[in-house]
């Protein structure tokens, strides 16, 4: 497999498990992921938050990490990048409110390239206008804002065409999955190390 070229949009308080599990997970089967932030350059950070489901209505937010940002966004072209994600957290809230964000995420869909995302994510894909017929998923209290955007509402982690779509970090394990096969990324396992007794 050769590694693929992948773009990630973050922002202040994305989602931690959101920005960093991705991050770290495709870059170990051999991909390239750069990570930007609109008025934002290389080894800038954001800062992130930690959403957690403790029986609550909804999600209890904490503080996060610093996550480095790997290139300036002026300083990339989404034409370079073979795929894009799209993680959630509060700052696709505010991210959905700059042109540049939102063209980039056009290019990847006009392109028919991969996109994954996850959570409120799906905010940025709405804003940007290119959910119309999908099957996709997002946070439950995104369902309105998605819907209104055309899609079709599907309880759990979705791939439809070119979106792989997930609710919340606990769908890591299969949203990451099916993105990888999305991406035509082949993962061999061989014969377990022999272990000492």
């Amino acid at each position: 497999m050769t590694g693929k070229q992948i773009l990630m949009i973050v922002g202040d308080f994305g989602e931690d498990y959101e920005i960093m599990v991705p991050y770290q997970a495709l870059q170990a089967v051999g991909h390239e992921v750069h990570a930007v932030c609109p008025e934002k350059g290389a080894e800038d950070t954001v800062k992130t938050a930690v959403h957690d489901f403790r029986g609550d209505q909804t999600y209890l937010e904490t503080r996060g990490h610093d996550f480095a940002l790997t290139h300036g966004f002026d300083d990339v072209d989404p034409a370079d990048y073979d795929a894009l994600v799209v993680p959630g957290g509060r700052a696709p809230e505010y991210l959905r409110g700059y042109d540049e964000v939102l063209d980039a995420v056009r290019h990847f869909f006009d392109a028919d390239k991969p996109v994954a995302s996850i959570c409120h994510g799906p905010q940025i894909l709405a804003a940007a206008g290119v959910l119309d017929g999908y099957e996709m998923t997002a946070y439950p209290a995104v369902r309105p804002e998605v819907e209104a955007a055309g899609c079709s509402w599907v309880d759990g982690v979705t791939t439809d065409g070119n979106l792989v779509t997930g609710q919340a970090w606990p769908d890591h394990p299969e949203w990451i999955a099916q993105f990888l096969d999305l991406l035509g990324t082949e993962i061999e396992h061989g014969a377990p190390a022999a272990t000492a007794d």
